[in-house]
């Protein structure tokens, strides 16, 4: 966290929300939006960021009643019980989990498609995968500390080549692949219900949240401001991607990336393909390496410390390789297995976040009010919202099943 003397920054809030929200998961965005298209992208990423920030509020009101440094899980158990917890846990964990699978299929493919359009050579996925995985694993085995260092300098690195690559691939728009003006046969609205699930990924930031109140203490309004312009970053971020992808690629283009399971590298090149200048494509190749990486770590340590608690393995080396095998061995061996998962994987993980981040919270607050009906309002909209949370979180759960069974053909 920044700080100013003593006081905490909403600057430095703000990037935590940012940083936390902004990763890997917004490469399957222009993706899983392929059917759809532009308006209706614009539209859906809206009314996700609206819910997505209302449940954080949800989450921010409840822990305002505890001491700062009071956990997430702490304030489950205590408003809505062990069974509760459990489920909370465990979709934490399934989403970690799930999403550490996702960026090896990712980084693998990145580091495929980088040795071969540098140096002339396609390594095998198995091996490319194993390398990827296996340094930034080492990074997390060795100390936080390692993780903190690096993850400062990639997504310094991020930003930069994200900024390089969007200025040159909004130069290189094209209005009638934008607007898709020479397609007549419709049916844009269905394909709403196949990316719900990994929209909401892209707005998962809520585990932060009780960080911030650690931080700040029960200032409630520069929390807010943080919850707000973090999550808005974000928002403005994801526009800026979808209009540069949907601007300079065909829509019939992204039959290929999905039929090979939203295969980043895939995405890549064709999102490349009509790019004038080697330096721009390498700095779109790098945006997406540094995004995978830098997701990679941070969903690591977070499932690195969880499961190292959950185990009680200690903090000496023995202990710490222990937990690096229980927390990366699975994924590891998911990706070997399955290197061309990475789009299916992201919307799996957004059906567990919708637990944790949508139902949960409004579970949270349902009870927490009902405990106190005069606590301190930070979510608008009285009841309503509380019940429009719930279903907004039953609705993305039977998306994603409707999306896996029935509607992921159209695409192909």
């Amino acid at each position: 966290m920044l700080k100013i003397g003593n006081k905490a920054s909403v600057f430095g809030g703000t990037m935590i929300i940012a940083g936390t929200a902004i990763g890997a998961g917004m490469l399957a965005l222009p993706t899983i939006s392929a059917g759809m298209w532009l308006w209706w992208s614009l539209g859906l990423l809206f009314v996700t960021w609206i819910l997505m920030l209302f449940s954080s509020q949800a989450i921010l009101e409840v822990n305002l009643k505890y001491e700062p440094g009071a956990s997430f899980h702490t304030i489950v158990k205590d408003n809505l019980g062990k069974f509760w917890n459990l489920v909370n846990g465990l979709s934490v964990a399934f989403v970690l989990y799930i999403l550490l699978y996702a960026y090896v299929s990712g980084g693998g493919s990145m580091v495929v498609h980088t040795t071969s359009s540098i140096f002339g050579y396609e390594p095998p996925k198995f091996i490319s995968g194993l390398l990827f995985v296996l340094l930034l694993t080492a990074c997390v085995w060795w100390s936080t500390y390692v993780v903190d260092r690096i993850s400062a300098v990639l997504i310094g690195g991020m930003v930069l080549t994200f900024v390089f690559a969007m200025s040159g691939m909004i130069g290189e728009i094209r209005l009638p692949l934008l607007l898709d003006s020479s397609n007549d046969s419709g049916g844009y609205g269905i394909f709403v219900f196949v990316a719900l699930s990994t929209y909401l990924t892209s707005f998962c930031f809520h585990a932060s949240v009780p960080s911030l109140v650690k931080y700040f203490g029960k200032d409630l309004k520069s929390i807010n401001k943080c919850l707000v312009y973090g999550t808005f970053i974000a928002l403005v971020s994801y526009i800026v991607w979808i209009i540069a992808c949907d601007g300079n690629i065909l829509r019939d283009d992204f039959k290929e990336v999905i039929a090979n399971g939203g295969n980043v590298s895939n995405l890549i090149s064709v999102a490349s393909s009509g790019l004038n200048g080697v330096f721009l494509i390498r700095m779109l190749e790098s945006f997406a390496f540094l995004a995978v990486a830098t997701s990679f770590l941070g969903a690591g340590l977070g499932l690195f410390d969880y499961m190292a608690d959950l185990c009680g393995f200690d903090d000496s080396r023995l202990g710490r390789t222990k937990t690096m095998l229980v927390t990366f061995l699975p994924p590891i061996i998911a990706g070997m297995i399955y290197p061309d998962g990475f789009l299916l994987a992201i919307g799996w993980a957004g059906l567990a976040a919708t637990i944790w981040s949508v139902i949960i919270p409004a579970l949270l607050l349902k009870a927490s009010r009902a405990r106190d009906s005069k606590q301190e309002r930070v979510l608008p909209g009285g009841s309503f919202s509380i019940y429009f949370l719930l279903f907004f979180g039953i609705v993305v759960g039977m998306c994603h099943i409707l999306f896996v069974f029935e509607l992921l053909p159209m695409y192909k």
